[in-house]
Parts: C-alpha cells; sequence; structure tokens
C-alpha cells in the first residue's frame, strides 16, 4: 500500500507536533516541580534559606526529586532549574540543568531528595554558563545554614561560593555535594525556548521563543521569595537615627525630657551708643 506524498507529509507532521507537545509538558512539569520546592523551603521558617543570603545570591539552581542509589558504588542525578540575579535586582527566566555525581564506600539503596543550590558569585555563575561546573573543585561548596537568620553567625566562619540544601525527608537541612557535576540541559532548551537556545541568550531574554506560564513560575516564585526576604531585612534593620556605640549596643538620641515648658530665647537688645 503506498502513501500519497501529501498524506505522508500531514502524518509526520502530526507525529512532530504530539512529540514536542509531549517534550513541553516534561519541561512544564520540571518547572512546576522547582515551584514546589521553591515555596515548601520559605515556608518553613526553621528551615528556609536565610533571608541575607537569599537576597544577596547571584543564582539559584533547584533540583526535585534527585536520586541517589548505590551498593557500594552509588550516584546521583536529577534534573531542574537555574536562574541568575539581574543586575537591576530581578530574577531572569531559567534553565534547564542536569546535576550528576559519583560516590564511594558502603551504600546500599535507593533515595529520593530535593537540593537547593545558591551562588554567591559571578565566577561559579560564569562557570555553568559556559557549559559546567564541578561542585568543590570549579567553586567551592559547603552545606547551607537554615534558618532565616541564620547567616548571619556562620558568615564569617564560612566563605563558601555555593551554599547547598537538600530534604530528604521532613525538614531541609545543609548537605555536602563535592564532587558532584552542575550541567546545562540543552535538549530540554531547546523545546522551551526554540533552536537556537544558549544560557546567556535566556538570562539576558534574548530567547528565540517565549517561555511558558509553568517555567514563568519559577521566576515568579523567586521573586515572591525574595520580596519577602528583602522586606524581612528591612524590618529587622536599625532605625536610621540610631547611632553604634562603641560595644555595639545601639544608641538612640536623647528626648527634651520637658519639651511643653520649653521657652525660647529672648534676643538681647545692643547696648546703647555714648554720645
Amino acid at each position: 500500500m503506498r502513501i500519497a506524498p501529501a498524506r505522508l507529509a500531514l502524518v509526520l507532521a502530526g507525529l512532530l507536533a504530539a512529540t514536542a507537545a509531549v517534550a513541553g509538558q516534561r519541561e512544564d512539569t520540571r518547572a512546576n516541580d522547582a515551584v514546589r520546592v521553591v515555596r515548601q523551603i520559605q515556608s518553613i521558617p526553621e528551615s528556609s534559606i536565610p533571608d541575607r543570603l537569599l537576597d544577596e545570591a547571584r543564582a539559584i539552581v533547584v533540583v526535585p526529586d534527585t536520586i541517589k542509589a548505590g551498593f557500594m558504588l552509588g550516584g546521583r542525578r536529577g534534573l531542574g532549574l537555574m536562574a541568575v540575579k539581574s543586575p537591576d535586582g530581578t530574577w531572569s527566566n531559567p534553565v534547564f540543568v542536569k546535576l550528576a555525581g559519583a560516590s564511594f564506600g558502603l551504600q546500599a539503596g535507593v533515595q529520593s531528595a530535593d537540593v537547593i543550590l545558591v551562588f554567591r558569585s559571578e565566577r561559579g555563575v560564569d562557570s555553568i554558563v559556559n557549559g559546567k561546573i564541578t561542585l568543590g573543585a570549579d567553586a567551592g561548596i559547603a552545606a547551607g545554614p537554615v534558618g532565616r537568620n541564620a547567616f548571619a553567625a556562620t558568615d564569617g566562619a564560612l566563605k563558601a561560593e555555593i551554599w547547598s540544601w537538600s530534604r530528604a525527608r521532613g525538614l531541609f537541612a545543609g548537605v555536602a555535594l563535592d564532587g558532584a557535576v552542575l550541567s546545562i540541559d540543552n535538549g530540554a532548551n531547546r523545546t522551551a525556548y526554540g533552536e537556537g537556545t544558549t544560557p546567556r541568550a535566556v538570562f539576558e531574554g534574548r530567547a528565540p521563543g517565549a517561555p511558558s506560564a509553568a517555567i514563568n513560575g519559577f521566576r515568579d516564585a523567586l521573586e515572591e521569595a525574595t520580596a519577602a526576604a528583602r522586606r524581612a531585612r528591612a524590618a529587622a534593620a536599625p532605625p536610621a537615627n540610631s547611632a553604634p556605640a562603641a560595644d555595639g549596643v545601639q544608641v538612640q538620641p536623647l528626648a527634651d525630657p520637658n519639651p511643653a515648658t520649653t521657652t525660647p530665647l529672648e534676643p538681647v537688645a545692643a547696648p546703647a551708643s555714648k554720645p
């Protein structure tokens, strides 16, 4: 049975459209899962990303449902999203990324965990934009502090470029990911933004295609979390008219103890000149 060329072309076009739709659904699901992780960690004050760190972050990576499995030789793999902070303080459109790594030692079983990485420097951001970054080798990474005010206490002791959190069950907690490789998922980015997409074009708003509502939702979730962190920092800041004393105690200017009885000074007349 022969199929007419025109009919064959229509069949192929339909198959391609169906494949693209399914692929787009996969990217939207990844974006929705990442939004869930961001909102969950920020909804729990004792395990949230510290306000100062979130406000000063240069980039954020969220990898939901990272699978860690092994028997003596283990591995970790997950698919997520990454957004960077724009010069005006807003978050960019996200790109899709992959997290993978190996581990050795006594281990057995399978575990799924949500992972969050917060970049503090431009160097780490540049590395991932150029293709990939090995955590702990190309950039220092440390288990992130938890709690809205925890960052101030640990900032002087730990100077990591990247902070990391993970949640397997229950609350989020800091986790070390030395040796894991974070790389760009070019296939997912082409599906989400079109052919010819590069990470830098996405971050700068120059991607060939517009992102879906689900992908925009990830950026919006970061904007909401960052705005809340800035409000919390502003509320905790000392009043503008206070001055720090030598021992660090805030000193307020003294008020007039009896302002109602204050009498303005009378002008003093100049002595008359002698004739």
